[in-house]
């Protein structure tokens, strides 16, 4: 097992959280600072500049919050037994919260079953239970901006993305964008490639290589590297990435990328734990609040920007641009018109758009 590795807990204001259940009964006692011991188990290395380092960047803010108590984590936690394994010695080695930052199913729920006195909390998970509970980001707004700007920018109208695995949050990301580009070019259309991996240089480069010589001139994914993008550059064609800003790798051809900001939810839940007010609810980190689109790229003309940016005043103001009528790939209307997918609908998107390809 990855070594832990002991971390000390800046107090950010928690907001925009979207709680989808009611509160369950919690039953477990406050802690003092001094005494708590709060665990972080992550999917990928905590230096990938991306997903996990947005992660580390709340426990950083979770250390300087509560300066008095004790952080360990591990980083790339595989999807497997391995993974039990590392939720129970969390338990063994005596956290009092744990913070999954993926979706590990049944593999961190069967720990939380055996561990009713510690609290856990899944990134991209599906369970709530009496010490269990689950929280994401709702990317798809941050996606639907940055594919305005796509459809406005791309002169071929052919989008590529791509993708790590055919999976609720790369289908909604890929959906999404893809609508916001039709919303502005009807005739829109989106190339998927899935390397199989969240993490994975090599293969996300020669993805995007593949995506822009069959004639996509707009590149966006779901990476937690830079890969894509440094291709973009030297290809000179633009792209929009995913968890952080990631400009240098590509200043020409950056439009922007979905951002997350996990620190005010990560210090606010724990010191809901510290307090004994935790409750193991679902939430959503909305838009403006925990996810956003990134500034502008510097080649993004004020046209582009402006347009996009009047959805997005729209978004805050509590419009969706995900009202039907809505067709899948294979032309059947999935969301009838009228009708508003909400946000557990769009969690679990599982069908492509139309004018999606490579995503079955």
């Amino acid at each position: 097992m990855t070594a832990l590795l002991t971390r000390r807990a800046t107090l950010l204001g928690a907001g925009g959280l979207a709680a989808l259940r009611p509160a369950a009964a919690s039953a477990l006692r406050p802690i003092r600072e001094q005494d708590a011991l709060i665990a972080f188990g992550h999917t990928g290395p905590v230096t990938d500049g991306g997903w996990t380092h947005q992660h580390d960047l709340g426990v950083e803010a979770v250390r300087a919050a509560f300066p008095r108590l004790k952080t360990i984590f591990v980083e790339s936690i595989p999807y497997s037994a391995d993974a039990t394994r590392i939720f129970r010695q969390f338990v063994a080695e005596g956290a009092q919260m744990v913070m999954a930052t993926s979706n590990y199913g049944d593999f961190i729920r069967d720990v939380a079953d055996r561990a009713p006195e510690v609290a856990f909390m899944e990134c991209d998970g599906r369970n709530v239970s009496g010490n269990l509970g689950w929280y994401y980001i709702t990317h798809w707004y941050a996606s639907y901006i940055i594919g305005i700007a796509a459809g406005l920018l791309s002169k071929s109208g052919r989008l590529g993305y791509v993708a790590s695995f055919p999976i609720s949050s790369v289908y909604a990301g890929a959906n999404a964008t893809l609508l916001g580009a039709q919303s502005v070019n009807p005739n829109a259309t989106m190339q998927v490639i899935s390397i199989n991996a969240w993490f994975d240089p090599q293969g996300a480069n020669q993805a995007g290589a593949a995506l822009v010589d069959s004639g996509c001139d707009f590149l966006c994914g779901i990476m937690d590297e830079p890969a894509y993008l440094r291709v973009a550059q030297e290809r000179h064609v633009w792209a929009a990435m995913w968890n952080t800003d990631m400009r240098r790798f590509g200043p020409d051809a950056y439009v922007s990328s979905v951002t997350l900001d996990f620190a005010p939810y990560y210090v606010q839940q724990i010191g809901d734990r510290l307090r004994g007010t935790w409750r193991p609810d679902a939430h959503f980190l909305t838009l403006g609040h925990g996810v956003d689109r990134d500034a502008w790229g510097r080649n993004v003309p004020e046209s582009v920007r402006m347009q996009a940016d009047a959805a997005r005043t729209k978004m805050l103001a509590g419009w969706s641009p995900f009202v039907g009528p809505i067709h899948d790939a294979s032309g059947r209307m999935r969301v009838a018109p009228g009708q508003t997918m909400d946000d557990m609908a769009l969690y679990s998107w599982d069908w492509p758009l139309r004018g999606v390809s490579g995503l079955a």
